[in-house]
Order: structure tokens, then C-alpha cells, then sequence
């Protein structure tokens, strides 16, 4: 049994009697795993893990190293989407994400690229919802209740205030912050701040990024792009010319004109 094997001599890790694991698990022998905790086939679990009391991995999924995955957890599990069709769909998730009480992560359906992907270093909050064929980046926060909806794109130290609710194929830019009980329905700027019953731009991010040590040049700079793209009478095409005449040369700039120029739903204003 795959028990017995996970916890021979040399392995450093601790199973309880408990937990449930098939055969075709493929388990680091340091994870451990609490009690009446499920991992079904075709799982790969990385080392360091830790899966807390009834915890539930489905098929399919993939787990780096030093993941923690709390109490009633569920990854994995099949898309809550009507065209699923029962195809063999991923889970795959980085290194050192925390995943709390009631989390569920759901794989892909249909339709895309057959893969929901997880980077490194993220949180996700008890309740939060990742939810079909979702690309999460690293160092991504999502508090309590946040929900993604399928196709969704959050890029790198994005925070996702509690009880907020994004839509299909939104995409939300690195270092953005979303406040809570938001309804998010088009791209969130890189670097910007959104809030409100659906969401509404507020300006920059200025306490996320100072605590990230950008430098005060580089908030300015920023600032000036935010009054030029959101504040000024001219087209958003030409809003982005004149702040990439002023300011191309700075990788942030770059960094939100590329963002905003790429957007398929359109940009939260």
C-alpha cells in the first residue's frame, strides 16, 4: 500500500491511519497528512506538504513543495461548468501556496488550455474560490470569500479584498488591490486600486506598493500615467500614446500601457 511505502524507514514524514490515499499517489515521503484526509489517483504531492484533517485532493492534480492545505479543502475537483464533458482536465499548483478552511479549486473544463495553474507563495483565505481554467501568478493574496470565476488571470502580488467576485475572463494586473464585497466585470489596471458595489477605479495602489519598497520616483510616475490615462478628456488610445511618449522608458509604464493595450473586456475605469 502506498501508506506503508510513504512510511518506511528514512521517511521523515507522518500519515495517519486515517487518511485515505490511493495506490497511484505519487507522495513525498516528508508530507504529511491529517487525519480522514482523501488523495485520490493520479496525484502528485511535492515535499514539504502538509494536508490537514479532512482535506481532499481529486485527480489530476499537482503540488509543489511546502504547500499547507487546511481542514475541508478541496483541489482539484471537476469544474462547476454545464459543457464539461468528463475529459482528463489539470490542476497544477507551485510551491509554498497556503490554502485555507473550505477553499475549493476547481480544473479545467473545456475550451482553453485544459489546465487551471497556480504559481508560488500565494494565500488563499478561507471560502476563496479559484474556479475553472484560472492562472494565478505568485505572491497573490485572495481573503476570505473572494471568488474567481473560469478563465480568470491574477498576475503577480495582486491582493483580492474579501467577498469579492470576478468575472469569466477578467484579467487582474500585477500589484492591483481589489477592496471587498467588489463585483469585478473588466481588467483591473496593473498597479491600481478598485472598489465599490461593481468596480470603480480610485487611483493608484500607493500603500501596496510602498509597502513593496517601490521607489517614490517611480509612484510619481505613476500617478502622472493614472491622470493622464483616467483623468483627462482625451481617448484612452490616445491617453496611452502621450504616457508612453513621457514615460516608455520606465518598466511600471511599460507595464501598464502593455496591460491596458492588450484587454479584451476592457479596462475598469
Amino acid at each position: 500500500m502506498r501508506r506503508q511505502q510513504m512510511t518506511a524507514e528514512g521517511s521523515t514524514g507522518q500519515i495517519h491511519p486515517t487518511a485515505v490515499i490511493h495506490p497511484g499517489v505519487e507522495l513525498a515521503a516528508d508530507a504529511v497528512v491529517g487525519p480522514y484526509a482523501v488523495i485520490d489517483d493520479e496525484v502528485i504531492i511535492g515535499r514539504g506538504c502538509r494536508l490537514h484533517a479532512h482535506a481532499h485532493i481529486a485527480p489530476y492534480t499537482t503540488i509543489g513543495e511546502g504547500c499547507e492545505i487546511y481542514s475541508y479543502a478541496s483541489v482539484g475537483t471537476p469544474p462547476q461548468d454545464l459543457k464539461f464533458d468528463g475529459r482528463r482536465t489539470e490542476t497544477i499548483i507551485g510551491d509554498n501556496n497556503v490554502i485555507r478552511e473550505f477553499v475549493t479549486i476547481n480544473r479545467a473544463s473545456v475550451g482553453g488550455d485544459e489546465v487551471t495553474r497556480i504559481g508560488d507563495n500565494n494565500l488563499f483565505m478561507a471560502y476563496s474560490h479559484v474556479a475553472h481554467d484560472s492562472i494565478i501568478g505568485n505572491n497573490v493574496i485572495m481573503a476570505n470569500a473572494a471568488t474567481l470565476a473560469g478563465h480568470v488571470t491574477v498576475c503577480d502580488h495582486a491582493i483580492l479584498g474579501g467577498l469579492c467576485a470576478v468575472h469569466q475572463f477578467v484579467r487582474i494586473g500585477t500589484h492591483a488591490y481589489i477592496g471587498g464585497k467588489t463585483g469585478v466585470t473588466k481588467d483591473i489596471p496593473p498597479f491600481m486600486l478598485v472598489s465599490g458595489h461593481r468596480a470603480k477605479l480610485y487611483g493608484l495602489n500607493t500603500v501596496g506598493l510602498k509597502r513593496k519598497n517601490f521607489p517614490p520616483t517611480v509612484l510619481k510616475i505613476l500617478k502622472q500615467c493614472y491622470r493622464i490615462l483616467f483623468l483627462t478628456e482625451r481617448t484612452l488610445a490616445e491617453a496611452l500614446e502621450v504616457a508612453e511618449s513621457q514615460f516608455g522608458d520606465v518598466e511600471e509604464v511599460k507595464i501598464l500601457v502593455d496591460f491596458i493595450r492588450g484587454s479584451q473586456r476592457g479596462i475598469t475605469r
